[in-house]
């Protein structure tokens, strides 16, 4: 089991769940795992607390975050009467049946293609078919973009797998279910911050490396967990060379990360942090 993912030791959740008949009650499922192809799992090698039985259950036990374009919910996937295969994971499922919950900028999508012509144009008349590809593209933009982080190293949850609008990923937080804090609610000395800081512009470093940009990174997507800094929300992350509007979002991604540790006293350059950027964009 990785550092970041929830232990199983007198977990309360087990005494939650009823599986003398081993059929899913309210608020369970079973897995999902085998029903995805290979492409839609998590990279290789997986940690060893991803539960892929057959067997196991997933259950529902509330929701962690709204948006405007998804919601996240707390999700464990659990074998019955098997304590060593079970996990907290976080499920973040994409709305696509009303239009005006959808916000996303095609700012973020330009250089993307859509190779399903009936999807294209559905997409372009904003039908509710076009409403629901949109909803799985971005639950599967944010899929690839974590497999793509994770394998670089990035410190982001690790992608468990996609199907249509949900997204399963790693739960970032405790055993019992609490989600690691964002960093605007973080109440850190300076030195701490300033810790923080350096972690963020290493993480903004590797993405810039790869050609890419987060394209909306603030203090609200931003996690610390045992005083480490995890970057979620990935669905908007923007080639900064084949994006027409790459370079913007990377520099606005370096003033909004900036503006905010300097409100706070700690010490950061918007320019020189996107000049060092740049730099590692094209070594």
């Amino acid at each position: 089991m990785s550092e970041f993912s929830a232990s199983f030791d007198a977990s309360p959740f087990e005494t939650t769940l009823a599986f003398a008949d081993v059929e899913p009650g309210e608020g369970q499922r079973w897995t999902t795992w085998p029903s995805v192809t290979p492409t839609e799992r998590g990279p290789e090698p997986r940690p060893s607390w991803v539960v892929t039985s057959a067997g196991a259950l997933d259950t529902e036990f509330g929701i962690l975050k709204t948006g405007k374009e998804a919601d996240v919910f707390l999700l464990e996937r659990a074998v019955p009467d098997d304590p060593a295969q079970r996990t907290l994971l976080a499920a973040k499922r994409y709305r696509g049946s009303d239009h005006s919950s959808f916000h996303r900028s095609s700012v973020y999508t330009e250089g993307r293609s859509t190779r399903n012509t009936r999807d294209a144009r559905a997409l372009a008349k904003k039908s509710g078919h076009g409403r629901e590809v949109a909803a799985i593209q971005w639950s599967f933009a944010e899929f690839e973009a974590l497999c793509r982080m994770w394998e670089l190293g990035a410190p982001v949850p690790y992608p468990v797998q996609v199907s249509g609008t949900e997204l399963l990923m790693e739960f970032i937080g405790d055993a019992n279910g609490t989600a690691a804090p964002r960093l605007a609610q973080m109440r850190s000395d300076r030195a701490e911050l300033a810790g923080f800081y350096a972690q963020i512009a290493e993480i903004m470093r590797v993405f810039a490396a790869a050609g890419f940009a987060h394209g909306d990174l603030s203090a609200y997507n931003l996690l610390v967990h045992e005083g480490r800094v995890r970057v979620i929300d990935l669905p908007q992350i923007v080639d900064i060379i084949a994006n027409p509007q790459g370079l913007d979002l990377l520099h606005r991604d370096c003033v909004n990360v900036c503006d905010w540790f300097t409100r706070r006293r700690v010490d950061c350059d918007a320019e020189e942090l996107f000049a060092e950027l740049l730099a590692a964009s094209y070594t």
